[in-house]
């Protein structure tokens, strides 16, 4: 089958276009042929090395996947062969034309719904709403700010917010991606390049605290947030997109008794009731267009390079994704 083989971390073209043997669904796995893959960024950090969850190499990418199951392994129940499905595939192998994933990670693809969109909300959608609704809860009301808010996570989460009640603030670190989370919901976005983020929100809010901010960039912008949330407020991180913050965060959260999470989806309770909700909420509201999943490019299974490049960029305001075998 064909595959996209990462070969090495951090070195330049280290993406190549292989003939792999045809993977074999272990207990409670099941084989999905491969329809559409999305491009996350941390697609782009397991291709340098900086995926903080580490692999290893050569290996093929891909952790989000969308298609039909192939085959079932041993033990598998409630799954049957020709059902439309995505994934979230912890282990990567999604670059291909076929991948094997835990029976517990796939997520049904409604009826109407497409298997590019199913390629493009898995991960995203999901993750933004964990981090609104499970780590950390969100009530009508509530002052939410969102770190890179024109990117696939920030957009959805922008709406799920929106939908919960809750007022959206943004930053975005490219003019132009702020029109897109201003269409879906957000109330204000700031451009960090062209104002003081923090001196912005906090004339936009009339100096009243956030009661929650969602980042995925780290560094200075992170450790910058914490001077805007009110007491008993509650920062979720989930990325280090622009590099770890600084390393003691205790005087940052003492201070106003704050609560602060690093979120991996990975980690979620795939048998939870949390997981479930997630799953209906999510793709049942793609499936409606109650919920938009911004699809803004779609690229050849030979480009797999140029779109980890497309999105390494930073000019993207929407989600990339791989046609593998879209028919």
């Amino acid at each position: 089958m064909r595959a996209v083989e990462i070969t090495a971390p951090g070195q330049e073209r280290n993406l190549r276009i292989i003939d792999a043997r045809e993977p074999v669904p272990g207990a409670g796995e099941v084989l999905v042929d491969v329809a559409f893959c999305g491009c996350n960024f941390a697609d782009t950090m397991i291709a340098k090395g900086t995926y903080p969850h580490p692999k290893g190499y050569p290996i093929i990418g891909g952790l989000e996947i969308s298609g039909r199951v192939a085959a079932l392994g041993p033990g598998v129940a409630g799954v049957n062969v020709g059902d439309r499905v995505a994934a979230f595939s912890e282990e990567a192998g999604g670059f291909a034309d076929q991948c094997v994933v835990p029976a517990e990670r796939l997520a049904p693809v409604p009826d109407g719904m497409g298997l590019d969109v199913a390629a493009a909300v898995t991960i995203q959608g999901l993750t933004a709403w964990h981090l609104l609704h499970n780590v950390s809860k969100t009530a009508p009301g509530d002052i939410v700010l969102i770190h890179a808010i024109g990117g696939g996570v920030g957009l959805l989460a922008t709406q799920l917010a929106a939908l919960a009640g809750a007022t959206v603030i943004g930053t975005v670190g490219t003019r132009g991606k702020e029109k897109r989370a201003l269409e879906f919901g957000a109330a204000r976005v700031v451009n960090r390049d062209e104002e003081d983020f923090v001196a912005a929100v906090t004339a936009f809010v009339g100096g009243r605290g956030l009661d929650k901010a969602l980042d995925s960039t780290g560094a200075s912008t992170l450790d910058r947030t914490f001077a805007l949330m009110r007491k008993l407020g509650h920062i979720v991180s989930y990325g280090e997109a622009e590099g770890k913050p600084l390393p003691n965060l205790w005087e940052r959260l003492v201070t106003k008794s704050l609560t602060f999470t690093r979120f991996h989806l990975g980690h979620a309770d795939f048998a939870s009731e949390a997981w479930r909700r997630s799953l209906e909420e999510v793709f049942g509201g793609a499936a409606t267009g109650r919920i938009k999943v911004p699809i803004e490019e779609t690229f050849a299974f030979d480009d797999a390079e140029a779109m980890l490049r497309r999105l390494a960029s930073r000019q993207v305001a929407g989600k990339l994704i791989l046609a593998v075998n879209p028919t």
